[in-house]
C-alpha cells in the first residue's frame, strides 16, 4: 500500500474539498482503494459533489491522524472510463445496497493527476508522500 493510501486507512475518514461558484464544499469520506497504482475514491453522480468535480476538477482532500498528523493531498480530479474501478470500490466498500442496477444510481470513480501529497506533523514542516 502506497503511503498515502496508509495514511488515509489510519486516519479512517478524510475530507473532499470542491468549489460550488466561489463557494468551497467540504465532505467527509471514507471509501478508497488502491488499484493499478493509483489510489481510487468515488462519488454519486446524482450528488453535487459528482457536478462541482466535474465543473471544477482541482480538488483537494485532508486528513488527520490520531498522532496529530495530518495530509493535504491535493490535484485535479480524473474520473475513469473503465468500469472496474467503481466495481471495485463498490466491493470492497460494501455500497452494493446504494450503488445498483434496481436503484439506479451509479458510483463515479476518480483518482487525481497532477498532485502534490504532504504529511505535515502538528508542530513541524510537511514531507512529500509522492
Amino acid at each position: 500500500m502506497s503511503r498515502i493510501g496508509e495514511f488515509l486507512k489510519e486516519a479512517g475518514v478524510f475530507f473532499l474539498a470542491t468549489a460550488d461558484g466561489a463557494q468551497p464544499k467540504l465532505r467527509p469520506l471514507g471509501a478508497f482503494i488502491e488499484m493499478d497504482g493509483k489510489i481510487i475514491f468515488g462519488v454519486g453522480d446524482f450528488k453535487n459533489v459528482y457536478k462541482q468535480l466535474k465543473a471544477d476538477p482541482l480538488t483537494e482532500i485532508a486528513a488527520c491522524k490520531p498522532d496529530g498528523h495530518w495530509l493535504r493531498y491535493t490535484g485535479k480530479a480524473v474520473f475513469e472510463t473503465d468500469e472496474k474501478y467503481a466495481n471495485a470500490l463498490i466491493e470492497a466498500a460494501g455500497l452494493q445496497s446504494i450503488y445498483n442496477a434496481e436503484t439506479g444510481n451509479k458510483l463515479m470513480a476518480f483518482h487525481l493527476e497532477d498532485a502534490s501529497a504532504v504529511d505535515i506533523a502538528v508542530m513541524g514542516e510537511g514531507e512529500s508522500l509522492l
